[in-house]
Protein backbone atom coordinates (compact mmCIF):
# COMPACT_ATOMS: atom_id res chain seq x y z
CA UNK A 1 0.00 0.00 0.00
CA UNK A 2 2.73 2.36 -1.25
CA UNK A 3 1.94 6.31 -0.19
CA UNK A 4 -0.89 4.91 2.77
CA UNK A 5 -2.45 7.06 5.25
CA UNK A 6 -4.31 6.58 8.23
CA UNK A 7 -8.01 7.88 8.74
CA UNK A 8 -7.59 9.18 12.08
CA UNK A 9 -10.68 7.96 13.23
CA UNK A 10 -10.57 4.72 11.61
CA UNK A 11 -9.94 2.49 14.84
CA UNK A 12 -12.14 4.56 16.89
CA UNK A 13 -15.02 3.09 14.08
CA UNK A 14 -13.54 -0.29 15.14
CA UNK A 15 -13.66 -0.21 18.62
CA UNK A 16 -17.24 1.21 18.63
CA UNK A 17 -18.37 -1.76 16.17
CA UNK A 18 -16.58 -4.37 18.39
CA UNK A 19 -18.03 -2.83 21.31
CA UNK A 20 -21.55 -3.39 19.79
CA UNK A 21 -20.98 -7.16 18.32
CA UNK A 22 -20.09 -7.98 21.84
CA UNK A 23 -22.88 -6.76 23.34
CA UNK A 24 -25.63 -8.16 20.88
CA UNK A 25 -23.92 -11.76 21.58
CA UNK A 26 -24.13 -11.09 25.17
CA UNK A 27 -27.79 -10.15 24.56
CA UNK A 28 -28.25 -13.14 22.36
CA UNK A 29 -26.51 -15.45 24.39
CA UNK A 30 -29.03 -14.57 27.46
CA UNK A 31 -31.97 -15.65 25.68
CA UNK A 32 -33.02 -11.89 24.16
CA UNK A 33 -34.17 -11.45 20.77
CA UNK A 34 -34.65 -13.91 18.22
CA UNK A 35 -34.89 -17.37 18.40
CA UNK A 36 -36.17 -17.04 22.17
CA UNK A 37 -38.82 -14.22 21.36
CA UNK A 38 -40.13 -13.40 17.26
CA UNK A 39 -38.02 -12.26 14.74
CA UNK A 40 -40.24 -9.53 14.00
CA UNK A 41 -40.85 -8.39 18.20
CA UNK A 42 -39.38 -5.26 19.48
CA UNK A 43 -36.63 -7.32 21.17
CA UNK A 44 -35.13 -8.98 18.46
CA UNK A 45 -35.22 -5.62 16.27
CA UNK A 46 -33.17 -4.46 19.01
CA UNK A 47 -30.14 -6.69 18.68
CA UNK A 48 -30.38 -6.99 15.07
CA UNK A 49 -30.46 -3.35 14.52
CA UNK A 50 -27.03 -3.10 16.85
CA UNK A 51 -25.63 -6.08 15.15
CA UNK A 52 -26.14 -4.54 11.80
CA UNK A 53 -25.65 -0.78 12.42
CA UNK A 54 -23.52 -1.15 15.54
CA UNK A 55 -21.28 -3.89 14.16
CA UNK A 56 -21.57 -4.00 10.67
CA UNK A 57 -22.40 -0.20 9.81
CA UNK A 58 -19.54 0.89 12.10
CA UNK A 59 -17.04 -1.31 10.73
CA UNK A 60 -18.14 -0.57 7.20
CA UNK A 61 -17.67 3.25 7.74
CA UNK A 62 -14.57 2.87 9.30
CA UNK A 63 -12.85 0.56 6.65
CA UNK A 64 -14.27 3.20 3.99
CA UNK A 65 -12.56 6.00 5.11
CA UNK A 66 -9.57 3.89 5.28
CA UNK A 67 -9.24 2.03 1.83
CA UNK A 68 -11.73 4.27 -0.17
CA UNK A 69 -8.36 6.17 -1.04
CA UNK A 70 -6.43 3.08 -1.74
CA UNK A 71 -8.24 1.68 -3.96
CA UNK A 72 -8.51 5.66 -6.40
CA UNK A 73 -4.85 6.66 -4.98
CA UNK A 74 -6.09 9.96 -3.88
CA UNK A 75 -6.76 11.22 -0.32
CA UNK A 76 -9.90 11.30 1.88
CA UNK A 77 -12.16 14.45 0.68
CA UNK A 78 -13.37 16.49 3.64
CA UNK A 79 -12.09 13.96 6.56
CA UNK A 80 -13.11 16.82 8.83
CA UNK A 81 -16.30 14.86 8.89
CA UNK A 82 -15.00 11.48 10.05
CA UNK A 83 -15.87 12.20 13.72
CA UNK A 84 -19.23 13.51 13.57
CA UNK A 85 -20.42 10.87 11.34
CA UNK A 86 -19.54 8.66 14.20
CA UNK A 87 -20.67 10.42 16.54
CA UNK A 88 -23.84 10.86 14.58
CA UNK A 89 -24.04 6.90 13.97
CA UNK A 90 -23.62 6.42 18.16
CA UNK A 91 -26.53 8.74 18.82
CA UNK A 92 -28.90 7.46 16.08
CA UNK A 93 -28.49 3.87 16.46
CA UNK A 94 -28.87 4.82 20.90
CA UNK A 95 -32.24 6.56 19.44
CA UNK A 96 -33.32 3.31 17.55
CA UNK A 97 -32.26 0.97 20.39
CA UNK A 98 -34.10 3.09 22.88
CA UNK A 99 -36.93 2.88 20.14
CA UNK A 100 -37.40 -0.64 20.16
CA UNK A 101 -36.86 -1.18 23.63
CA UNK A 102 -39.87 0.81 24.50
CA UNK A 103 -42.15 -0.79 22.06
CA UNK A 104 -40.86 -4.06 24.27
CA UNK A 105 -42.32 -2.12 27.26
CA UNK A 106 -38.57 -2.10 28.63
CA UNK A 107 -37.79 1.15 28.58
CA UNK A 108 -40.54 4.82 28.71
CA UNK A 109 -42.18 4.54 25.13
CA UNK A 110 -41.76 7.89 23.11
CA UNK A 111 -42.89 7.87 19.75
CA UNK A 112 -40.32 10.05 18.83
CA UNK A 113 -37.57 8.05 19.29
CA UNK A 114 -37.80 5.54 16.32
CA UNK A 115 -38.06 8.61 13.40
CA UNK A 116 -35.43 10.75 14.92
CA UNK A 117 -33.38 7.87 15.34
CA UNK A 118 -33.98 7.19 11.95
CA UNK A 119 -32.95 11.15 10.88
CA UNK A 120 -30.06 11.06 12.43
CA UNK A 121 -28.84 7.81 10.90
CA UNK A 122 -29.84 9.22 7.70
CA UNK A 123 -27.66 12.59 8.22
CA UNK A 124 -24.77 10.49 9.56
CA UNK A 125 -24.37 8.27 6.43
CA UNK A 126 -24.96 11.06 4.19
CA UNK A 127 -21.35 12.59 5.99
CA UNK A 128 -20.48 9.05 4.94
CA UNK A 129 -21.81 9.07 1.43
CA UNK A 130 -20.53 12.63 0.49
CA UNK A 131 -16.83 11.73 1.66
CA UNK A 132 -16.64 8.32 -0.14
CA UNK A 133 -18.43 9.73 -3.39
CA UNK A 134 -16.82 12.74 -3.27
CA UNK A 135 -13.62 11.12 -3.13
CA UNK A 136 -15.03 8.56 -5.78
CA UNK A 137 -16.09 11.35 -7.90
CA UNK A 138 -12.38 12.98 -8.32
CA UNK A 139 -10.85 9.81 -9.41
CA UNK A 140 -12.82 8.90 -12.29
CA UNK A 141 -12.40 6.55 -14.41
CA UNK A 142 -12.64 4.06 -11.83
CA UNK A 143 -10.80 1.06 -11.20
CA UNK A 144 -13.52 -2.04 -10.94
CA UNK A 145 -13.37 -2.57 -7.13
CA UNK A 146 -13.86 1.10 -6.51
CA UNK A 147 -16.94 0.73 -8.89
CA UNK A 148 -17.97 -1.98 -6.19
CA UNK A 149 -18.14 0.70 -3.90
CA UNK A 150 -20.33 3.10 -5.58
CA UNK A 151 -22.76 0.72 -6.19
CA UNK A 152 -22.58 -0.31 -2.46
CA UNK A 153 -23.16 3.77 -1.90
CA UNK A 154 -26.30 4.19 -3.75
CA UNK A 155 -27.44 0.94 -2.35
CA UNK A 156 -26.72 2.69 1.49
CA UNK A 157 -28.84 6.03 -0.11
CA UNK A 158 -31.62 3.15 -0.31
CA UNK A 159 -31.21 1.51 2.84
CA UNK A 160 -31.43 5.46 4.87
CA UNK A 161 -34.53 6.21 3.28
CA UNK A 162 -36.77 2.62 3.59
CA UNK A 163 -35.42 2.84 7.39
CA UNK A 164 -36.94 6.44 7.87
CA UNK A 165 -39.78 5.09 6.48
CA UNK A 166 -40.56 2.25 8.28
CA UNK A 167 -39.96 4.05 11.18
CA UNK A 168 -42.48 6.62 10.86
CA UNK A 169 -45.60 3.51 11.16
CA UNK A 170 -43.76 1.44 13.73
CA UNK A 171 -43.72 3.98 16.08
CA UNK A 172 -47.45 5.19 15.83
CA UNK A 173 -46.36 8.87 14.90
CA UNK A 174 -48.53 8.12 11.42
CA UNK A 175 -50.80 5.49 9.95
CA UNK A 176 -50.70 6.91 6.08
CA UNK A 177 -52.00 3.90 4.35
CA UNK A 178 -49.00 3.68 2.14
CA UNK A 179 -46.29 3.99 5.09
CA UNK A 180 -48.65 0.79 7.12
CA UNK A 181 -48.28 -1.29 4.36
CA UNK A 182 -44.96 -0.34 3.48
CA UNK A 183 -44.17 -1.68 7.30
CA UNK A 184 -45.91 -4.64 6.26
CA UNK A 185 -44.00 -5.25 3.30
CA UNK A 186 -40.79 -3.71 2.90
CA UNK A 187 -39.27 -4.96 5.78
CA UNK A 188 -36.94 -7.63 4.14
CA UNK A 189 -36.28 -5.12 1.27
CA UNK A 190 -34.69 -2.91 3.65
CA UNK A 191 -32.77 -5.86 5.33
CA UNK A 192 -31.44 -6.67 1.38
CA UNK A 193 -30.59 -3.39 0.79
CA UNK A 194 -28.29 -3.30 3.98
CA UNK A 195 -26.60 -6.64 4.28
CA UNK A 196 -26.14 -7.24 0.58
CA UNK A 197 -26.71 -4.21 -1.14
CA UNK A 198 -24.34 -2.03 0.65
CA UNK A 199 -22.33 -4.13 2.62
CA UNK A 200 -21.55 -7.33 0.38
CA UNK A 201 -21.34 -5.87 -2.94
CA UNK A 202 -18.36 -2.79 -0.97
CA UNK A 203 -16.80 -6.11 0.61
CA UNK A 204 -16.89 -7.93 -2.76
CA UNK A 205 -14.80 -4.98 -4.12
CA UNK A 206 -12.81 -4.06 -1.29
CA UNK A 207 -11.51 -7.76 -1.28
CA UNK A 208 -10.86 -8.05 -5.01
CA UNK A 209 -8.10 -5.42 -4.14
CA UNK A 210 -6.90 -6.03 -0.82
CA UNK A 211 -6.66 -10.19 -1.22
CA UNK A 212 -4.66 -9.38 -4.79
CA UNK A 213 -2.13 -7.01 -2.40
CA UNK A 214 -1.94 -9.51 0.60
CA UNK A 215 -1.06 -12.19 -1.46
CA UNK A 216 0.91 -10.78 -3.91
CA UNK A 217 -1.49 -11.60 -6.75
CA UNK A 218 -1.65 -10.23 -10.29
CA UNK A 219 -4.64 -7.42 -10.30
CA UNK A 220 -7.11 -8.55 -13.04
CA UNK A 221 -10.01 -7.06 -14.34
CA UNK A 222 -11.39 -9.90 -15.39
CA UNK A 223 -14.89 -10.58 -17.33
CA UNK A 224 -16.38 -12.92 -14.39
CA UNK A 225 -15.63 -10.05 -11.33
CA UNK A 226 -17.14 -7.23 -14.09
CA UNK A 227 -20.13 -9.99 -14.18
CA UNK A 228 -20.41 -10.19 -10.39
CA UNK A 229 -21.09 -6.35 -10.41
CA UNK A 230 -23.71 -6.63 -13.14
CA UNK A 231 -25.49 -9.49 -11.49
CA UNK A 232 -25.51 -7.42 -7.98
CA UNK A 233 -26.70 -4.54 -9.87
CA UNK A 234 -29.52 -6.24 -11.37
CA UNK A 235 -30.43 -7.82 -8.39
CA UNK A 236 -30.76 -4.26 -5.97
CA UNK A 237 -32.50 -3.25 -9.22
CA UNK A 238 -35.25 -5.79 -8.79
CA UNK A 239 -35.55 -4.78 -4.94
CA UNK A 240 -35.92 -1.84 -5.19
CA UNK A 241 -38.67 -2.17 -7.44
CA UNK A 242 -40.33 -3.93 -5.03
CA UNK A 243 -39.95 -1.29 -2.30
CA UNK A 244 -41.61 0.86 -4.45
CA UNK A 245 -44.85 -1.07 -4.73
CA UNK A 246 -44.65 -2.49 -0.95
CA UNK A 247 -46.78 0.38 -0.09
CA UNK A 248 -49.60 -0.41 -2.08
CA UNK A 249 -49.72 -3.73 -0.44
CA UNK A 250 -48.54 -6.02 -3.45
CA UNK A 251 -45.87 -8.56 -1.85
CA UNK A 252 -42.05 -8.13 -2.11
CA UNK A 253 -41.79 -11.78 -1.40
CA UNK A 254 -41.06 -13.23 -4.89
CA UNK A 255 -38.60 -10.05 -5.78
CA UNK A 256 -36.70 -10.67 -2.98
CA UNK A 257 -36.09 -14.60 -3.93
CA UNK A 258 -35.85 -13.73 -7.17
CA UNK A 259 -32.93 -11.31 -6.09
CA UNK A 260 -31.57 -13.35 -3.99
CA UNK A 261 -31.37 -16.48 -6.63
CA UNK A 262 -29.21 -13.73 -8.66
CA UNK A 263 -27.16 -12.93 -6.34
CA UNK A 264 -25.96 -16.51 -4.85
CA UNK A 265 -25.01 -16.72 -8.91
CA UNK A 266 -23.00 -13.98 -8.43
CA UNK A 267 -21.50 -15.57 -5.21
CA UNK A 268 -20.87 -18.65 -7.20
CA UNK A 269 -18.47 -16.26 -9.38
CA UNK A 270 -17.09 -14.47 -6.92
CA UNK A 271 -16.04 -17.65 -5.64
CA UNK A 272 -14.15 -18.67 -8.41
CA UNK A 273 -12.48 -15.66 -9.09
CA UNK A 274 -11.24 -15.52 -4.96
CA UNK A 275 -9.94 -19.19 -6.32
CA UNK A 276 -8.12 -17.67 -9.43
CA UNK A 277 -6.56 -15.15 -7.34
CA UNK A 278 -5.41 -17.05 -4.38
CA UNK A 279 -4.48 -19.90 -7.52
CA UNK A 280 -2.14 -16.81 -8.94
CA UNK A 281 -0.18 -15.70 -5.55
CA UNK A 282 2.96 -15.12 -5.68
CA UNK A 283 3.35 -15.59 -1.44
CA UNK A 284 2.59 -19.24 -1.23
CA UNK A 285 1.90 -19.18 2.31
CA UNK A 286 -1.03 -17.78 3.45
CA UNK A 287 -1.39 -15.60 6.47
CA UNK A 288 -4.05 -15.69 8.70
CA UNK A 289 -6.35 -13.04 7.33
CA UNK A 290 -6.32 -14.37 4.19
CA UNK A 291 -7.35 -18.05 5.31
CA UNK A 292 -10.40 -16.53 7.46
CA UNK A 293 -11.61 -14.47 4.57
CA UNK A 294 -11.29 -17.73 2.59
CA UNK A 295 -14.01 -19.45 5.18
CA UNK A 296 -16.17 -16.42 5.11
CA UNK A 297 -16.51 -16.72 1.36
CA UNK A 298 -17.58 -20.47 1.82
CA UNK A 299 -20.03 -19.20 4.18
CA UNK A 300 -21.52 -17.04 1.39
CA UNK A 301 -22.23 -19.41 -0.73
CA UNK A 302 -23.52 -21.58 1.54
CA UNK A 303 -25.67 -18.91 2.85
CA UNK A 304 -27.16 -18.69 -0.94
CA UNK A 305 -27.64 -22.43 -0.84
CA UNK A 306 -29.51 -22.34 2.12
CA UNK A 307 -31.87 -19.65 1.18
CA UNK A 308 -32.73 -21.05 -1.98
CA UNK A 309 -33.62 -23.92 -0.17
CA UNK A 310 -36.00 -22.98 2.03
CA UNK A 311 -37.62 -21.10 -1.17
CA UNK A 312 -37.66 -24.00 -3.48
CA UNK A 313 -38.42 -26.96 -1.42
CA UNK A 314 -41.29 -28.26 0.70
CA UNK A 315 -39.59 -28.85 3.95
CA UNK A 316 -41.62 -27.86 7.28
CA UNK A 317 -38.33 -26.70 8.76
CA UNK A 318 -37.34 -22.98 8.06
CA UNK A 319 -33.72 -22.26 6.21
CA UNK A 320 -34.22 -18.34 5.61
CA UNK A 321 -33.28 -17.33 9.09
CA UNK A 322 -30.70 -19.67 9.40
CA UNK A 323 -29.07 -18.46 6.16
CA UNK A 324 -29.51 -15.12 7.24
CA UNK A 325 -27.83 -15.87 10.95
CA UNK A 326 -24.80 -17.36 8.81
CA UNK A 327 -24.92 -14.91 5.92
CA UNK A 328 -24.11 -12.00 8.99
CA UNK A 329 -22.02 -13.75 11.40
CA UNK A 330 -19.93 -16.36 8.74
CA UNK A 331 -19.63 -14.06 5.71
CA UNK A 332 -19.72 -10.25 6.96
CA UNK A 333 -18.54 -11.12 10.21
CA UNK A 334 -15.77 -13.58 9.63
CA UNK A 335 -14.84 -11.52 6.71
CA UNK A 336 -14.46 -8.70 8.47
CA UNK A 337 -12.72 -10.16 11.94
CA UNK A 338 -10.53 -11.37 9.05
CA UNK A 339 -9.60 -8.76 7.65
CA UNK A 340 -9.72 -6.75 10.69
CA UNK A 341 -6.30 -8.80 12.12
CA UNK A 342 -4.79 -7.59 9.42
CA UNK A 343 -5.76 -3.99 9.28
CA UNK A 344 -5.79 -3.50 12.65
CA UNK A 345 -1.57 -4.88 12.35
CA UNK A 346 -1.25 -2.64 9.20
CA UNK A 347 -2.27 0.67 10.71
CA UNK A 348 0.00 0.27 14.10
CA UNK A 349 2.95 -0.54 11.92
CA UNK A 350 2.26 2.07 9.08
CA UNK A 351 1.63 4.10 12.20
CA UNK A 352 4.29 3.41 14.58
CA UNK A 353 7.37 2.30 12.00
CA UNK A 354 6.51 4.24 9.31
CA UNK A 355 8.13 7.19 9.54
CA UNK A 356 11.36 5.64 10.45
CA UNK A 357 11.42 3.14 7.91
CA UNK A 358 14.86 2.79 6.37
CA UNK A 359 16.55 4.81 9.38
CA UNK A 360 16.15 2.23 11.67
CA UNK A 361 15.57 -1.82 12.03
CA UNK A 362 11.79 -2.38 12.28
CA UNK A 363 9.57 -5.59 12.81
CA UNK A 364 7.45 -7.12 9.64
CA UNK A 365 3.82 -6.59 9.95
CA UNK A 366 3.43 -10.22 11.18
CA UNK A 367 5.89 -9.65 13.89
CA UNK A 368 2.88 -7.49 15.50
CA UNK A 369 0.70 -10.44 16.25
CA UNK A 370 0.62 -14.05 17.53
CA UNK A 371 -0.78 -16.20 14.59
CA UNK A 372 -0.41 -19.60 16.04
CA UNK A 373 -2.84 -18.37 18.98
CA UNK A 374 -4.78 -16.00 16.50
CA UNK A 375 -5.95 -18.95 14.53
CA UNK A 376 -7.46 -21.17 17.56
CA UNK A 377 -10.00 -18.02 18.38
CA UNK A 378 -10.76 -18.14 14.32
CA UNK A 379 -11.15 -22.17 14.14
CA UNK A 380 -13.85 -21.56 17.52
CA UNK A 381 -15.78 -19.10 15.84
CA UNK A 382 -16.35 -20.11 12.36
CA UNK A 383 -17.20 -23.63 14.01
CA UNK A 384 -19.61 -21.96 16.19
CA UNK A 385 -20.94 -20.28 13.40
CA UNK A 386 -21.55 -23.33 11.64
CA UNK A 387 -22.87 -25.08 14.95
CA UNK A 388 -25.38 -22.15 16.02
CA UNK A 389 -26.68 -22.55 11.99
CA UNK A 390 -27.09 -25.82 12.00
CA UNK A 391 -28.77 -25.62 15.85
CA UNK A 392 -31.50 -22.63 14.55
CA UNK A 393 -32.32 -25.57 11.78
CA UNK A 394 -32.80 -27.87 13.99
CA UNK A 395 -34.84 -25.72 16.25
CA UNK A 396 -32.55 -26.29 19.01
CA UNK A 397 -32.42 -22.98 21.09
CA UNK A 398 -30.45 -24.44 24.01
CA UNK A 399 -27.84 -25.38 21.72
CA UNK A 400 -28.06 -21.98 20.22
CA UNK A 401 -27.02 -20.16 22.94
CA UNK A 402 -24.03 -22.10 24.19
CA UNK A 403 -22.67 -21.69 20.44
CA UNK A 404 -23.44 -18.36 20.54
CA UNK A 405 -21.02 -17.74 24.27
CA UNK A 406 -18.45 -20.07 21.94
CA UNK A 407 -18.61 -17.33 19.18
CA UNK A 408 -18.74 -14.69 22.09
CA UNK A 409 -15.78 -16.11 23.76
CA UNK A 410 -13.64 -16.42 20.19
CA UNK A 411 -14.44 -12.62 19.96
CA UNK A 412 -13.30 -11.29 22.86
CA UNK A 413 -9.82 -13.36 22.44
CA UNK A 414 -9.62 -11.88 19.15
CA UNK A 415 -10.27 -8.45 20.52
CA UNK A 416 -7.34 -9.17 22.83
CA UNK A 417 -5.50 -9.92 20.01
CA UNK A 418 -6.01 -6.31 18.41
CA UNK A 419 -5.19 -4.61 21.50
CA UNK A 420 -1.97 -6.61 21.74
CA UNK A 421 -1.30 -5.61 18.53
CA UNK A 422 -1.89 -2.18 19.07
CA UNK A 423 0.34 -2.11 22.32
CA UNK A 424 3.34 -3.42 20.32
CA UNK A 425 2.85 -6.37 23.11
CA UNK A 426 4.44 -9.48 20.56
CA UNK A 427 7.24 -6.96 18.98
CA UNK A 428 10.14 -8.00 19.51
CA UNK A 429 12.21 -5.99 22.81
CA UNK A 430 15.05 -5.09 20.85
CA UNK A 431 13.25 -3.33 17.55
CA UNK A 432 10.16 -2.57 19.83
CA UNK A 433 10.81 1.21 20.35
CA UNK A 434 13.44 2.96 18.25
CA UNK A 435 14.02 6.43 18.55
CA UNK A 436 10.90 8.50 17.16
CA UNK A 437 8.34 5.58 17.91
CA UNK A 438 6.22 6.00 20.46
CA UNK A 439 3.50 3.39 21.49
CA UNK A 440 0.20 4.29 20.02
CA UNK A 441 -3.21 4.81 21.50
CA UNK A 442 -5.81 2.02 22.07
CA UNK A 443 -8.40 3.57 19.97
CA UNK A 444 -8.08 7.17 19.51
CA UNK A 445 -5.94 9.32 17.62
CA UNK A 446 -2.46 10.53 18.51
CA UNK A 447 -2.97 13.64 16.09
CA UNK A 448 0.63 13.48 14.93
CA UNK A 449 1.94 13.50 11.32
CA UNK A 450 0.01 13.68 8.25
CA UNK A 451 -2.84 11.28 8.92
CA UNK A 452 -5.92 12.23 7.45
Amino acid sequence: MPGATLSRWTMSYFAAALSCLVAGLILTASGFGYPSTAIEDPESLAVIHLIAIGWLGLLFAGSLLQFVPVLVSRPLETPCLSLPVLLLMMVGLGLLLTGFLGLADILPLWSWTLPLGGSVLTLAFAGLLWMVTKTLAAARPLPLPAKFVALGCAALVGVAVSGLLLALPLSGVTANRYLVGFLLEAAPSHAYLGLVGWMTVTAIGVSYRLLAMFLLSPERSRMTSRAVGWLMAAGLGIVVGGILLAGSGISSTATIYLATAIGGVAALIYGLDVHFIFRERKRKSAEMNVLASLAAVAMLIASFVLFEASALSDLPIDLARPAAYLFVFGWLTGLGLGQLYKIVAFMTWLECYGPVLGRAPVPRVQELVNERRSSAWFLLYFGATVAATVALIAAAPTVFRWMTLAQLAAICALVFEFAQARRLAIVPQEIRLPDGVRHPQLFLPSFKGSSQ
